[in-house]
């Protein structure tokens, strides 16, 4: 049956002469309701994370084993900028090895999860701050399949990126991410991966843990976080000389605002992996929810 007749037949199109498309959609979701999935941002770190056997692995394998099934995954990677915000739409998402100078292992690392056009859609229907676009080209990230292959390593979970619209001020991601939040109750793990402290040109592989500022700025971060005061995070420009270093670009940031604005008023934040590494990156992760 086609979608006009389906919902002539309900009586929606006769009742609701001047519903919008998106509300419509949401009145014949393909994901039922599911009590609230638990939220993640994740440091994802070196993406030579994917086959090392660590600690930061095993942490996303507990995770695996500790979380609700989803229907599906929402992430937000850092590697993913554009000009608009997009989210890809098509059956099979590639696997994106978009680095350089890692070993042929590395490369030839396949996650083969399905997408999902379907929450592509809800996705879609569910915004009203911005116009999103469906993407048929991307696929997958290394921020996000560096991480997924620990938690699914079967790849039988559909995974959706979002992109990042690089002209954006973090307050606007922050509160486009309150727009997602609908999707935890469908069922829907969203993920932010980038990283807390992220400045490659201060990068130490000689260095087994932090610079001292990344530590004041990780510190900084997990206070404000513990207080719940997310707008200083969103407004992390004014936090000081070792935030500054330790945010030089946004995209890794972004994430976790995502993570944040995800966060119910009651809903427990707990920390994993929270630890520096090569002078001036950190692994913290946050689990919102409880699972």
């Amino acid at each position: 049956m086609k979608r006009k007749s389906f919902l002539t037949a309900l009586g929606l199109l006769p009742i609701f002469p001047t519903m919008k498309l998106n509300e419509l959609n949401k009145l014949t979701s393909a994901f039922s309701s599911t009590p609230t999935m638990p939220a993640l941002f994740v440091g994802h770190g070196n993406p030579m994370n994917a086959i090392t056997d660590n600690e930061y692995g095993h942490a996303w394998q507990q995770l695996g084993k500790t979380l609700p099934k989803p229907n599906a995954v929402l992430c937000i990677s850092a590697h993913w900028e554009t000009k608009g915000t997009f989210v890809t739409a098509m059956q099979k998402p590639k696997t994106i090895h978009d680095f350089g100078g890692f070993p042929k292992a590395l490369f030839d690392v396949q996650y083969p999860a399905p997408g999902s056009e379907e929450l592509a859609k809800e996705t879609k229907a569910g915004i009203t701050k911005t116009n999103i676009e469906f993407d048929y080209d991307w696929g997958l990230d290394h921020g996000s399949w560096s991480v997924l292959k620990h938690i699914y390593p079967n790849a039988d979970v559909p995974v959706v990126e979002m992109s990042l619209d690089n002209r954006q001020s973090p307050q606007w991601h922050f509160e486009l991410a309150k727009e997602l939040a609908a999707l935890r109750n469908k069922g829907i793990l969203i993920v932010g991966s980038g990283n807390m402290v992220h400045n490659l040109r201060a990068v130490d592989f000689n260095m087994a843990g932090g610079f001292d500022w990344a530590i004041e700025a990780n510190e900084t971060m997990k206070k404000l976080i513990a207080e719940r005061d997310f707008k200083s995070l969103a407004d992390y420009r004014s936090l000081g000389r070792a935030v500054q270093l330790a945010v030089p670009t946004p995209e890794h940031y972004l994430p976790l605002l995502y993570a944040l604005g995800l966060a119910g008023q009651n809903e427990s934040i707990s920390l994993f992996n929270d630890k520096a590494e090569i002078g001036s990156i950190t692994m913290t992760s946050l689990l919102i929810g409880k699972n």
